[in-house]
């Protein structure tokens, strides 16, 4: 039988967590990779997608968290053999329902940390790279936030 894996995501906007899933994809040959990007791949950012152009919107941000935790769940209830969660999950609150709903359904889970999120340097490359125009500010407050 083969093992079932989730594999959930950590790190501060502009870390490489989405080049990381990427990477991670792409080494599991051609069919895996376009059936996890289908089928197994869920990130909270997807849902603020319009027209191709990404537009945050906070009042949102709530109901796009809870439509992704509803999509993975769904995907763990269909026994995709490996899903993917690509959030920040800066604390523990935010990732353990994803993490418990993993485990009730037989799959193994791996936690992937991108990164040293209270690194001061790696604070200024992720504020310098996130797609999303999060300022060091923004990702200094996200930093004190982190939980190991």
């Amino acid at each position: 039988m083969q093992t079932k894996l989730v594999i959930i995501m950590r790190g501060l906007p502009g870390s490489g967590k989405s080049y990381w899933v990427e990477q991670f994809i792409v080494s599991q040959g051609v069919e895996q990779a376009i059936h996890i990007r289908q089928y197994g791949l869920f990130s909270t950012d997807s849902y603020f997608y319009q027209q191709g152009k990404y537009r945050f919107i906070p009042q949102k941000l709530a109901q796009y968290h809870q439509a992704n935790l509803t999509a993975f769940i769904q995907a763990l209830a269909r026994n995709e053999p490996m899903v993917i969660c690509d959030n920040t999950n800066i604390a523990k609150w935010e990732f353990m329902a994803y993490e418990a709903a993993a485990k009730a359904l037989g799959y193994k889970v791996n936690l992937v940390l991108v990164g040293h999120p209270n690194d001061d340097k790696h604070q200024q490359l992720c504020a310098q790279r996130n797609q999303h125009q999060v300022s060091l500010v923004h990702i200094k407050k996200m930093a004190k936030l982190f939980e190991q």
